[in-house]
């Protein structure tokens, strides 16, 4: 059983950063795109980034474009975020994703299969 397990959430002002770990279990192959979700109260799921194990061309939400950066350790079965520049709109609780396919990235909540338990951000203005 795949399990997601997110670190590294806290509260912030406004521009500065903070960087959100996850650690997956069970991986059985490289065939596997992680992705970083977000939900304010209130509001739907956001995607906000994704990447490939394989394939190292991530994907990034319009909201984070050139503030957040996703990366992967696949021999560490991580994938982190760097968020920079954060601002009172950040403010979420964020959600580690996984899904048993390397490509096409999946850029919707609905077609990841495993999820971590969430670690909340927030940011002051």
């Amino acid at each position: 059983q795949v399990q997601l397990v997110e670190s590294g959430g806290g509260m912030v002002q406004a521009g500065g950063s903070l960087r959100l770990s996850c650690t997956a279990s069970a991986l059985t192959n490289s065939r596997w795109t992680m992705g970083w979700f977000r939900q304010a109260p209130g509001k739907e799921r956001e995607f906000v980034a994704a990447v490939s194990w394989s394939i190292n061309v991530p994907k990034y939400g319009e909201s984070v474009k050139g503030r957040f950066t996703i990366s992967r350790d696949s021999a560490k079965n991580s994938v982190f975020l760097q968020m920079n520049s954060l601002k009172p709109e950040d403010t979420a609780n964020y959600y580690c994703a996984g899904r048993p396919i390397s490509w096409p990235l999946g850029l919707t909540a609905n077609v990841y299969d495993y999820w971590g338990q969430g670690t909340q951000v927030t940011v002051s203005s």
